[in-house]
């Protein structure tokens, strides 16, 4: 596909995935003669460089405004100019509503990171541009980085049936989830590390009741999670429920593709929250915490076990020094067994999609996107991506490169980060390894030995990267509405757990059946 034949008009486009969706790096020049040369790091005159707005996960640091150092150096390693507004993240929540305003608005972003299957809707009404020919040509590294029966199953995933890319996703060849609980805790205690669940309930009640952080106060959290049932996939994971940050996932049960909200397992799950929550071992504002709020109690020395990206414990690792002097010390929790269920921590080969490039006739435009994608997946410029900005980011000492404690008031938001999306274990813990200063070694030493051990308990699901396309028509169930909904009102206690056969019933009748049906087509079509 060459550029001339991208020209698409918007606007009723855009109208039409706003209604659907609710409100709820780099190419080279046409011009190069050489294939290989096109695998190179194709850096024009920095003066040359055209800017794009670039919209992806940010957790609070600072955006990327133009002539900003973060924006220079992406300008300087990348070719082209990024400019990265802050938009709240929130779990995805407040950044898809912004998204959707811009949408509407006919404002979309360049380059952005898709939330809740919106890429689908997008691609059908010709506002992002279809990937499948650009990619091998003008970003080759790219199509590279990503395995190839990956984008097989990225084609099969086409909304619009004819089996081309319009996304890129990320590919994770590890296990990147687990339950972390505090070590030093246990040691204090004199606990051992549990590996049944009524010994992990017996950890949480000396949690509770023996003063661990020793501050003479009975303000311990022993374990808890966020918003809308998130972040707490270790209390789901002992029952065999494949969850995947809160989202309930598809998996095999009883032999055949299943969501697995409407599992025996997920009832079972749900019934061992709630008595947590009724036990006061489950944190009371559980289903009230964001990101920020939950964060905060970790990092306050109150909380002995949560769930989330072990290879983000070095930031909690550093913050809750920092806020309380204490340098804790944080195990992976193994799957504490429960009889008659076999546990896990999912594991998803395909993340979600990373990247999605606005279509338009603006051809320099198309060309800067595709030559960030280019140059951001040149592996060559990864370590530098991931230092970042000199003196905001890392510092140099004694000739090495050492990354500086998370400061969200002062570091702008490294939102390229391809090292994450695309690496490999070996890959990310030498990233860290190599960047540790003295001061943060102790921290990366926990994190790196953690991420070995996360994979003892990683298992890929069997519905890794199933098409958001099984939701179209539905959009409540590929918002979970209604799983929330009984989910938390059950663990609350406010609602039996003989209510959730009447969950079960109501999202059956309300698309849950349709879309098990496609769920299932696409796993014969995909994996059979």
């Amino acid at each position: 596909m060459r550029f001339k034949k991208m020209g698409i008009s918007l606007a009723a486009g855009i109208l039409a995935v706003t209604a659907i969706t609710g409100c709820g790096g780099n190419g080279n020049n046409a011009e190069h003669a050489d294939q290989n040369d096109t695998k190179k790091n194709q850096t024009e005159s920095v003066n040359e460089a055209v800017d794009i707005e670039v919209w992806g996960t940010n957790i609070g640091y600072k955006p990327i405004t133009k002539g900003s150092p973060l924006y220079e150096f992406y300008k300087e390693k990348l070719g082209v100019g990024v400019i990265h507004p802050y938009v709240e993240w929130n779990g995805g929540t407040n950044y898809l509503n912004q998204l959707n305003l811009k949408i509407a608005a006919n404002e979309m972003p360049d380059m952005f990171t898709p939330q809740q299957g919106i890429e689908d809707s997008l691609a059908k009404n010709g506002a992002i541009a279809d990937l499948t020919e650009l990619l091998p040509e003008y970003a080759p590294n790219v199509w590279e980085a990503i395995p190839a029966e990956m984008w097989d199953v990225v084609k099969a995933n086409d909304p619009t049936g004819q089996g081309h890319i319009y996304y890129i996703p990320g590919s994770v060849d590890y296990g990147r989830y687990a339950g972390m609980i505090r070590q030093d805790w246990l040691d204090k205690l004199n606990l051992q590390m549990p590996t049944t669940q009524d010994e992990y309930v017996n950890v949480l009640e000396a949690f509770r009741d023996q003063d661990p952080n020793g501050n003479g106060q009975k303000d311990e959290i022993p374990t808890g999670g966020r918003q809308e049932t998130r972040w707490m996939d270790h209390i789901f994971a002992m029952y065999g429920v494949a969850m995947f940050e809160g989202y309930p996932e598809w998996d095999l049960y009883g032999g055949e593709l299943t969501y697995a909200a409407v599992t025996p397992n997920m009832k079972a799950a749900l019934e061992f929250a709630a008595k947590l929550y009724k036990d006061g071992l489950m944190d009371k504002e559980t289903l009230l915490n964001d990101k920020a709020k939950w964060d905060g109690k970790i990092t306050s020395d109150k909380v002995g076990n949560y769930f989330h990206w072990v290879e983000h414990l070095n930031l909690n690792l550093e913050n809750l020094a920092k806020n309380t002097g204490v340098k804790a010390e944080f195990s992976i929790l193994p799957i504490p067994k429960v009889e008659g269920y076999e546990g896990f921590y999912t594991w998803k080969r395909f993340a979600p999609p990373q990247w999605v490039v606005k279509s338009t006739k603006d051809e320099t435009k198309l060309k800067a996107t595709l030559k960030l994608l280019n140059n951001m997946y040149d592996k060559d410029n990864w370590k530098e991506m991931y230092l970042g900005v000199e003196g905001m980011h890392y510092t140099m000492k004694d000739g090495k490169a050492t990354k500086l404690p998370d400061d969200k008031s002062t570091m702008e938001n490294q939102v390229l980060n391809p090292y994450s999306s695309s690496a490999t274990l070996a890959f990310t813990k030498e990233l860290y390894n190599d960047t540790a200063s003295d001061d943060s070694k102790w921290a990366i030493d926990q994190l790196t030995q953690n991420m070995d051990e996360a994979q003892k308990y990683a298992k890929i699901i069997a519905g890794d990267g199933i098409s958001a396309s099984i939701y179209e028509g539905y959009p409540d169930i590929n918002n979970r509405t209604l799983f929330v909904e009984y989910a938390s009102k059950i663990i609350l206690g406010q609602y039996p757990i003989s209510k959730f056969d009447e969950f079960v019933e109501k999202w059956n009748k309300s698309g849950g059946e349709e879309v098990t049906k496609r769920a299932r087509e696409w796993y014969t079509k995909v994996k059979g």
